[in-house]
Formats: structure tokens, sequence, C-alpha cells
């Protein structure tokens, strides 16, 4: 498949989305290889701390946001079918709902773990090693493994968000979210691990918590957008702060046709995609001719490459439930 032949279901990206996909997919398999190094390096030097338990089991989940959006890309660029007449856009929310589910459920195990930990009076211990002959507090190695993977995921997360918003691609931007919080995990491992040296036994279960709440935290906000996508409610921006303006220039365009005297639609977003369904009121009630339906709708397709699909449908008055456009004149 050529660049120009890259598609979301029938729906051929332009130029520039096709190298932001690129940029993603190579982003996240560089994701993928740094967490493969990090889990293990975490992993080695683990020891007793449950701060450090807490912060190597988020690196563990923090591979599924990655893995869901490589698969959602690859399953979304079927074409629709008879059996799936929408196309397969639903992955993306599939694997946002999947992300979401897992780091909620982990994020509830580790606070109740560690909350047994602190008020059962736990005082783990860190030993030593031996390293290149010499006898090393283990404490030094883990503080040096979290401060060096702690800056990694942060610039990960930056450049991730910027290309989430060009893809409208809610999974890429849940994982560019929980890149740009690591280095919270790094820092509260470190508070753990200096406290377990200071004898401080109470900092490292607390810092565990800390860690926790951040996991959970992470999973209710987007089991939140995810099902809320999922249930067909109005199309949002990428990062759900606000509708989507796509559906406002739709209504607009519509309006604006030399036979429409209102226009208004209802957006839902099925993943990178939206489909449209708008309401148009001809003027005097004259029936719109296939020409004209035709040409309206090719308009709104030519307006965004996110516009799947869209259904335009003559009505005498607009439904209730949809924003209304009217035409200037």
């Amino acid at each position: 498949m050529t660049r120009s032949e890259v598609r979301f279901g029938q729906t051929e990206l332009p130029e520039r989305q096709v190298e932001v996909l690129r940029r993603a997919v190579r982003l996240e398999w560089i994701t993928i290889a740094f967490l493969a190094v990090t889990v293990t390096l975490v992993f080695l030097v683990l020891g007793n701390s449950q701060a450090m338990k807490a912060a190597w089991i988020e690196d563990l989940l923090s591979f599924i946001p990655p893995l869901a959006f490589l698969i959602a890309i690859r399953v979304n660029r079927r074409r629709p079918t008879l059996t799936h007449p929408y196309g397969y856009h639903r992955s993306v929310g599939v694997g946002h709902l999947v992300a979401a589910v897992a780091l909620s459920t982990m994020g509830t195990y580790l606070i109740v773990e560690s909350g047994i930990g602190l008020l059962s009076g736990e005082h783990p211990t860190i030993g030593t090693v031996e390293l290149f002959g010499v006898s090393i507090w283990l404490g030094w190695l883990m503080i040096g493994v979290m401060a060096l993977t702690a800056v990694p995921p942060v610039l990960l997360g930056r450049a991730k968000i910027r290309l989430a918003r060009e893809l409208h691609n809610k999974v890429l931007y849940a994982d560019a979210d929980m890149n740009k919080a690591d280095w919270m995990t790094a820092v509260g491992s470190i508070v753990g691990v200096t406290g377990i040296g200071l004898g401080l036994w109470w900092l490292d279960a607390a810092a565990a918590l800390f860690i926790a709440a951040g996991i959970l935290r992470d999973g209710l906000k987007n089991l939140r957008a995810a099902i809320v996508d999922l249930m067909d409610a109005r199309a949002t921006t990428f990062d759900d702060a606000e509708p989507h303006p796509l559906a406002g220039e739709i209504d607009a365009y519509l309006a604006g046709l030399p036979w429409v005297s209102a226009a208004g639609s209802r957006v839902r977003d099925e993943g990178h995609v939206f489909h449209v369904e708008s309401f148009v009121v001809p003027h005097d009630g004259r029936m719109p001719s296939l020409d004209e339906l035709e040409a309206a709708r090719e308009g709104c397709v030519e307006l965004d490459w996110k516009v799947q699909d869209i259904v335009l449908v003559p009505v005498r008055e607009l439904p209730i439930i949809v924003p209304v456009a009217e035409s200037p004149a």
C-alpha cells in the first residue's frame, strides 16, 4: 500500500496524517522497547520495597496502551462489510476500554495491598549486593535505576500528545498522558527507598500508596472517557476537553447552501473518524434534487478527513436534539 493509499476503513488519509501515523507507530515501538528495558532493570533491583513493587507493576501496565494502539491501527484499516457496515473503527474505543479496566483493577489492588502494609506496620529491609567485588547497598541501585528511567517517558509523552491531536486518537492520548506522569512514579519510588534507608519504614508504604493512587486515577479517567465514547456521546476533542468543532463547521457549511434554510447534525466518534447524521430544512419545503444532496454530502466530506460517513436527511423541522445553524439569508 502506497503512502497516499493508507486508510482508516474507507477513509483515505491525507499526506500529513499518513506521516503522523507512521511517527506515532514508531514512537509506540520505541516505548515498548524502553519499557522492556525498564521492567527488566527494576525487576533486578526490586528488593522488599513496596514502592518499587508498585512502580514495577505500573511499568508492566504501561505496555497495554501502546499495544492497544498498534493492534487497533491494524484492525480499523479493514473496510466496512455487510456484517460491520460502520467499519472497525470502534477497535480504538475497545482498546481504550481494555487499558482503562486494567489500570483501574491494578490500581485498586495496589491501594489495598499498600494500605494493609501501612496499617500492619510492616518494616521492609534493603540489603547489600556484591557488584564488581564491592559490597553496595541495594537502595543506591534502586534510586539509580528510577532516576535513569524518569525522564525518557516524559519526552515520549510530550511527543505523542501532538500526534494524538492530529490523528484524533484517544488511546494514543491516554498513553501520552500516562507517560508524562511517569516521573512522579520514579520520584515516589526514590522517596520510598530513601525512607527505608533512613529508618522511616512507613514512607515506603506511603510512596506505594501514592503510586497506586496515580494508577487508579489514570484508570478511572480513561474508563469514563472510553465508556462515554462507546455509548455514542457527542463527539469531543481528542482530550475530551470540549465538543469537537467539526460538528459546527458541518452545520455552518450546510446552512450556507442556497437551498438550505437551517441545518443541524448529530456526530458520534467512531475512533479516528466520525459518523455524521445531518438534518437539513429546505427553503419553502422544496425537496432538493439528488445532485444537490450529493454535492452537499461531498462538500461535507471535503471539510475534514475525519468525516468518515455522512447521511443527509431533508426534514420539515429540525429535531430538538441537534444544535441549529440557520441560513444567513
